[in-house]
């Protein structure tokens, strides 16, 4: 039987992973090297207010906060409510109408793994055509990007964005220690890669409607993918919330496509509503 890891020991844990000594971040969190000694060794036992603070200056995951809580044998201090909860009401309408006003450019909402809470017509145009069985609920972003019957074989630089994807994950799982993003990482990692794929820019065509325009000066590494014969070209940008008090909403993240030239915009237009 698996003993459940002491508040010292998580907290020892998390200073290690930020590389941070016992003397700077009691430096930070107003206190002594000596009372974080005595933490991390189970000879004190911090207040809540302690934990919460030691924390914050760790960069520790909301989630994560209320396990070092329960540790210490405090009580959580986020709440975790369910996004269909009637008092999420509010969020709900206002995430909706901001993948609604994106629109036609492609939008979408995950949790902390991955899975799809929400999205707009312009992602269920990219989706259009792949099998069922990768449209089941939950749908999984990652899983269905990289997936070999997913969107995989229509992206042009599956190489670096897949890289992109991956390195993305490793950061998630190093800040959080999530097993289940480490498990689905561990899935997506593992489907076999179509090395025919080309990289950015390469081969693109040029002209409205048909791929890129030609010398496109790309501001971060772009999503090429085709749809219905067309090449499009996007940027992604991810927002999540500034200092969440709820474990749910501090796991949302909110990516939107951005046409990265004026064909891909004036494609997505063309599509009408």
């Amino acid at each position: 039987m698996t003993s459940t890891p002491s508040v010292g020991a998580l907290l020892r844990t998390w200073r290690e992973r930020r590389g941070i000594s016992q003397l700077e971040l009691a430096g930070r969190a107003d206190s002594s090297s000596r009372h974080i000694s005595f933490i991390e060794t189970g000879r004190s036992r911090p207040s809540k207010e302690m934990v919460l603070r030691l924390a914050d200056h760790l960069d520790v995951p909301v989630r994560e906060r209320n396990a070092l809580l329960l540790a210490a044998g405090h009580a959580p201090h986020y709440a975790q409510t369910p996004l269909d909860d009637p008092s999420m009401g509010t969020l709900r309408e206002g995430l909706e109408r901001l993948l609604t006003g994106y629109e036609p450019y492609p939008a979408l909402i995950v949790d902390a793994v991955y899975d799809v809470v929400a999205a707009n017509r312009g992602i269920a145009m990219l989706l259009d055509g792949l099998p069922e069985h990768l449209l089941l609920p939950p749908l999984n972003a990652m899983r269905i990007t990289l997936h070999p019957q997913g969107l995989a074989p229509r992206i042009r630089n599956l190489g670096e964005w897949r890289g992109h994807l991956l390195a993305q994950m490793e950061r998630q799982i190093a800040l959080s220690r999530s097993e289940p993003l480490r498990a689905l990482y561990e899935e997506v990692s593992g489907y076999p890669v179509d090395t025919g794929s080309r990289p950015a820019g390469a081969g693109a065509g040029s002209g409205a409607g048909s791929g890129p325009g030609e010398g496109a000066a790309y501001i971060a590494l772009p999503l090429l993918i085709e749809h219905d014969g067309h090449l499009l070209s996007f940027v992604s940008s991810i927002a999540t919330f500034n200092t969440p008090m709820d474990v749910t909403v501090a796991e949302l993240a909110v990516e939107t496509l951005l046409p990265a030239d004026a064909a891909t915009a004036k494609y997505l237009h063309s599509l009408g509503p």
